[in-house]
């Protein structure tokens, strides 16, 4: 009886010695593809691996190189997405523009609602499409959504009322789609998965 207890110890022992041994494969596979889009500069694809790789196995040097990576991608392209987000852009509505409720609700409303993003701002507006008065609503600080060092999420804002929005570009720059992913409060973070919120956005300038 002794002698069984033993081998099944052993047997389990060796299940997952083999286990640990092919994640850390995985992981080392997966960190080697994620250099290789780092050298050539995709950087998104290379912060999407080296986010997968962090939580494989975070606490070895593979998992603590990847954070590293990881904080530096998303200095590298948030920067390179305020750059493009700069600018004084124009709510068109919940649904794209082309959309033919949407191109109805826009063309026929009254007030214009304008979105001011600077360096460390973001400014909401209303303009009165008549009057051509222009008011300021509110001003946010600009502020990255960053609950999780490890995650991939680069591209998203919070906003004073908890709210966490995600920005989408088109490839010209000049539509911008927001969703609403999370919501942050007393609780801590809740993930919207469904019927998510979307503003859509113009450039004016």
């Amino acid at each position: 009886m002794k002698n069984y207890l033993i081998l099944i110890i052993l047997l389990f022992s060796v299940k997952s010695i083999a286990q640990n041994a092919t994640k850390e494969t995985f992981q080392k596979n997966k960190y080697e593809l994620a250099l290789s889009y780092l050298k050539k500069s995709e950087y998104v694809k290379a912060l999407d691996l080296f986010s997968v790789v962090s939580k494989i196995k975070p606490e070895n040097e593979i998992g603590q190189e990847s954070l590293k990576e990881i904080d530096t991608l998303k200095e590298i392209l948030r920067k390179d997405i305020l750059e493009k987000i700069s600018g004084t852009w124009l709510v068109t509505g919940d649904k794209p523009i082309w959309t033919v409720t949407a191109h109805e609700d826009f063309k026929n409303q009254k007030v214009d609602k304008l979105v001011e993003v600077a360096q460390d701002k973001i400014l909401f507006y209303e303009q009165d499409r008549k009057s051509k008065v222009k008011t300021l609503i509110k001003t946010e600080d600009l502020l990255y959504f960053n609950t999780d060092r490890s995650d991939s999420l680069y591209s998203a804002f919070i906003l004073s009322d908890g709210r966490v929005w995600d920005c989408l570009l088109n490839e010209d720059n000049k539509v911008m789609r927001a969703i609403n992913i999370a919501k942050y409060g007393k609780k801590g973070v809740k993930k919207i998965t469904e019927n998510n919120p979307e503003v859509y956005f113009v450039r004016t300038k």
